[in-house]
């Protein structure tokens, strides 16, 4: 069913999808949470002092919409449907074009800004646990091309539970090969990954030695999963103030798994090795389930004397820059991660670290 789209007061463009009961019970759980959070705030209460309204609401919702879908998780397709029902962005971004792939390229689509500002290309790799690929994730494209000014391949990766490991590393292995097939130089490549997709990234870059590739100009990791089983208090500590949780982790890595004989180390990016695959740059917020995990995975590639730099907004939760320019913490990630393509493409260029940063042997 086509998308159906109108303005409301909490969000400006809300996208409705699929069927009338998902759309239905979507909605209806969207307005209890304004509702609620409203009340809650007329008596004084906030989850987190410096959130505004719309970034709690947002919090609240998208965690709803999560523990439902999980509930449905036994016919999967359902869940996926339920979760791409109702979702809300501030913009459309017609300045990005984009553009579904052809025949012999990878399935996927380029997101390409009219104001290109650097002259790489970023491979960036969707979040949603390897199990979604929603309708947030596909914008979240359009913001990065946006905001960095760089064309952007996003490739549709096979998803779990229906294909496990190894499908995804084999689809991130075969698009970076793609690119260098088509005349895109490693260093004008920069790997990217928010979530799921900053796992997908990590674990890309650590089999390009063995897959006898090149390493690219750099990473980026968004809110990246560097472990997929338990570690760091915040894993389930933090669920309060995450829109994902902590239980989720655990059956995205059962699903990812798929049953077979995978050692959770082999599937886990903190225990590879990044020396000599070029400079990492990691953003997460202090308030989401995967920070501490992040911050492990940061010091353990430090340690191993790797370049890595970490920065850490303390509360925000995971995956923040999906508010584009209108959150004052998403505009400023969304900066420096623009930042350290340049710096990467000119290192003379300033990248400073600062009080947000936790882990940097990039600029030290």
């Amino acid at each position: 069913m086509a998308a159906v789209m109108f303005r409301t007061p909490i969000m400006p463009k809300t996208h409705f999808h699929g069927r009338l009961s998902h759309r239905l019970r979507s909605l209806a759980t969207a307005a209890c949470i304004a509702t609620s959070l409203a009340a809650r705030r007329l008596c004084g209460r906030r989850r987190v002092a410096s959130w505004s309204f719309l970034f709690e609401y947002g919090t609240l919702y998208i965690r709803a919409q999560f523990n439902h879908a999980f509930r449905l998780k036994d016919d999967i397709a359902a869940s996926r449907a339920y979760f791409d029902s109702l979702y809300s962005v501030f913009e459309t971004y017609p300045d990005v074009t984009v553009r579904e792939t052809g025949p012999g390229e990878p399935r996927g689509h380029w997101f390409l800004p009219d104001n290109r500002r650097h002259d790489i290309t970023l491979l960036h790799f969707h979040g949603g646990g390897y199990t979604f690929y929603a309708g947030v994730s596909h914008h979240f494209a359009r913001i990065l091309a946006h905001s960095l000014g760089v064309a952007v391949f996003a490739p549709d990766y096979r998803l779990t539970p229906e294909h496990p490991h190894p499908a995804q590393l084999e689809d991130g292995l075969a698009a970076y090969r793609h690119l260098l097939a088509t005349g895109h130089t490693p260093e004008r490549i920069v790997l990217c990954g928010d979530s799921a997709g900053g796992h997908l990234a990590l674990m890309t870059l650590a089999h390009l030695p063995g897959a006898g590739l090149p390493r690219p100009r750099l990473t980026l990791g968004i809110s990246p999963w560097t472990d997929i089983g338990r570690r760091g208090a915040s894993q389930f500590g933090n669920d309060p103030y995450d829109l994902v949780q902590g239980y989720m982790t655990l059956q995205f890595a059962d699903w990812l798994k798929g049953g077979q004989d995978w050692r959770t180390d082999d599937l886990s990016p903190i225990h590879h090795d990044y020396r000599g695959l070029g400079p990492l740059y990691l953003q997460a917020g202090g308030r989401e389930i995967l920070v501490d995990m992040i911050r492990d995975f940061a010091a353990s590639v430090a340690g191993r004397g790797g370049q890595v730099r970490l920065d850490v907004w303390p509360d925000m939760n995971h995956e923040f820059h999906g508010y584009g320019d209108h959150l004052p913490e998403s505009r400023e990630a969304l900066a420096r991660l623009e930042r350290a393509i340049a710096w990467a493409l000119q290192p003379d260029t300033p990248f400073v670290a600062d009080t947000l940063t936790e882990t940097d042997t990039l600029t030290s």
